[in-house]
């Protein structure tokens, strides 16, 4: 008689997907928030119930440079962080410091649209791909960017 062999069966634990929200208060009606997976690299407008209104996939580099901006979110994201974002796999102190200098010079020796034109580049795709969500990113002169909204809204 043939002795059967139990299976080596192994459970593997799935990583949990990490999803971030943010309710832009004054950019998104009340009861709409953004839903960030981390993983996918996909942002979805969500109301209440939750519904998915919108979805859209971002590149890395237009990816690197929202989070940043999602997470400055009222005020603005300094050009350091963002070019230190791309440049780097994660934005430290030293990098930012490193990025505010290179602006710095770069503003001094007149390269300065040279230096920010990466940024430039992530930032005009992720433009467009903002904008099915009513959202535009605007550019505060040699200081950064800040997330707004296409339309004026007026919530209660």
């Amino acid at each position: 008689m043939q002795q059967i062999q139990p299976l080596d069966i192994k459970h593997h634990q799935e990583a949990e997907t990490k999803i971030v929200h943010f309710s832009l208060p004054g950019l998104l009606l009340p009861n709409h928030k953004l839903a960030l997976n981390m993983e996918a690299r996909t942002l979805t407008l969500l109301s209440d119930g939750p519904l998915l209104i919108k979805e859209q996939l971002f590149s890395v580099n237009e990816w690197r440079v929202m989070l940043p901006i999602l997470d400055a979110f009222p005020h603005y994201c300094p050009y350091e962080v963002l070019l230190s974002q791309i440049y780097c796999d994660e934005a430290t102190e030293a990098s930012v410091a490193r990025y505010r200098q290179r602006l710095q010079e770069a503003l001094s020796l007149g390269t300065w649209q040279h230096e920010l034109r990466p940024m430039r580049r992530a930032l005009s795709s992720l433009r467009n791909k903002l904008h099915r969500f009513d959202l535009e990113i605007s550019n505060i002169r040699e200081r950064g960017c800040n997330l707004t909204s296409l339309t004026s809204r007026s919530f209660p």
